[in-house]
């Protein structure tokens, strides 16, 4: 499955989770600089339609593998009492941040993999 069919997918699940509902809700997205390799996991959690979501952020070599990062996402859900999870299939996009890590409008200078995407 291509990274922007992908992110239609989560996004289908999300607007789903919503439409059901069922709040807080939960999600996981994973990051990286291609398709293979992640490199940054987001979680957040919606609490309902109205209010910003709470974010976390885990970076690093090996993160998706990581036994503490998966206890730490299940912690955070825990303490938010998240009644539905929404997760990525696969890596949907550069772990780099627009506006931050590079200019708004422009291509990531350091994932060139997802500027054809």
């Amino acid at each position: 499955m291509k990274p922007l069919q992908k992110r239609y997918q989560y996004l289908q699940h999300f607007r789903k989770a919503i439409a059901q509902g069922k709040f807080p809700i939960g999600t996981i997205a994973y990051y990286g600089p291609d398709d293979k390799v992640v490199s940054k996991i987001v979680a957040a959690v919606l609490v309902d339609e109205n209010t910003n979501p709470i974010i976390k952020k885990w970076s690093g070599d090996g993160i998706a593998q990581n036994p503490e990062t998966a206890s730490e996402i299940g912690k955070f859900f825990q303490e938010q009492q998240v009644a539905n999870v929404v997760m990525t299939e696969g890596i949907i996009g550069c772990p780099h941040e627009e506006g931050i890590d590079y200019p708004i409008g422009e291509s990531c200078p350091q994932c060139p993999f997802w500027e054809e995407t």
